[in-house]
């Protein structure tokens, strides 16, 4: 794989971190995940499945766990020499922690010059807010991303997923690659902090501009749900279906196939008239599963709203081969073809500690 060969070690808990390095690890790169002898509390946290807290599970698939009290001096020089034997670490503690346990980037660059470096921070290092507390849902207000997803009488909807944690996981294993294809060209290592409320805040590109064009706070109007052919739609049995027939091309196939030529005139009509009304109607008129048959046969930009326990039996899913069980535990892959089952399982805490500190003695 195209990872084979890289070391990581991951200071991280919980999970933006670990969902990081767990998608490096399924490009093939080796992490270790250095745990305190308690553990990533994401292992205790909330709902467990055989044990272990749900979250840890999702996050931690092909990984090693190495424990280390990291407050113990003898440890901290055994955390350096994992360092010193990496391609790349990501931590995700406060800012100034791991400089206070001698493990940030200043202080262990002179062991390993080759070394890229990555703090996924809330705020970043630096600024007002940089030792301030937060999760996902703090990340999503402060961004501007939360006052998007609203319902009908303008509060704003908690999320059920924490899109800013992924996200930020997302921009931190992007900046490692980075890092290291910049070490393939210079040689040398680097150093990179990541705020998740940066990375949310830059997803807004397109809603400034449109408020600084129009004075508009919701974005691209079409994309917001304003139009007819771009709308979520109710069936006849209380299920939904997303109709995103933007192009005038996909309308007419949608208008075509329900028998309904003449409503071609009414692309781009606004949630807010009669045709509207009309469509709802026809939507109501099949039930979820027919307009999932009926998606697809017609070329019209329609999909079914899922829900969870629907996605490993639907059949994209099951014709990608995205799914995998591993061990009665269901998880997506994000490399279908680099599945590997026996290196899949995530591991019990400190199981490979001897395996990884012998290696290290050895001079590996």
């Amino acid at each position: 794989m195209m990872l084979n060969g890289m070391r990581v070690v991951d200071f991280s808990n919980y999970l933006p971190g670990p969902y990081a390095t767990m998608r490096l690890a399924e490009l093939g790169a080796e992490i270790i995940k250095v745990e305190s002898p308690r553990g990533d509390p994401a292992r205790e946290l909330d709902v467990k499945l055989d044990g272990t807290g749900v979250v840890f599970l999702a996050n931690n698939k092909s990984k090693k766990s190495v424990t280390l009290d990291l407050k113990n001096f003898k440890d901290q020089q055994l955390a350096k020499r994992l360092i010193a034997s990496a391609d790349a670490v990501l931590e995700s503690f406060r800012p100034g922690v791991m400089k206070k346990l001698g493990l940030d980037y200043e202080t262990v660059r002179s062991l390993n010059t080759k070394l890229v470096y990555c703090s996924l921070t809330g705020y970043g290092n630096n600024g007002k807010y940089h030792q301030h507390g937060s999760h996902d849902l703090n990340y999503m207000a402060i961004s501007g991303m939360l006052a998007q997803l609203k319902d009908r009488s303008g509060k704003p909807i908690h999320p059920s997923q924490t899109i800013a944690d992924f996200v930020g996981g997302i921009a931190a294993s992007e900046r490692i690659l980075a890092g290291l294809v910049a070490r393939g060209i210079s040689g040398e290592g680097s150093y990179h902090c990541i705020s998740i409320a940066d990375v949310m805040t830059s997803m807004m590109g397109n809603h400034f501009i449109m408020n600084q064009a129009t004075g508009a706070i919701n974005g691209v109007e079409i994309l917001s749900g304003s139009i007819i052919n771009y709308a979520i739609y109710e069936t006849m049995d209380q299920r939904y279906i997303a109709l995103g027939a933007l192009e005038m091309k996909f309308w007419e196939n949608f208008c075509e196939a329900i028998q309904k030529r003449e409503w071609a005139v009414y692309y781009y009509h606004q949630t807010n008239s009669d045709i509207y009304q009309e469509v709802k109607t026809v939507f109501m008129s099949k039930s979820f599963q027919q307009w999932i048959e009926f998606s697809e046969k017609v070329d019209c930009c329609m999909t079914p709203v899922l829900e969870v326990d629907e996605l490993s039996n639907f059949s994209y899913f099951t014709n990608r081969d995205i799914i995998k069980n591993e061990n009665d535990i269901l998880l997506p892959k994000l490399h279908s073809d680099r599945y590997d089952a026996s290196q899949c399982a995530p591991p019990k805490l400190g199981e490979n500690t001897n395996e990884i500190l012998s290696s290290l003695s050895q001079g590996k």
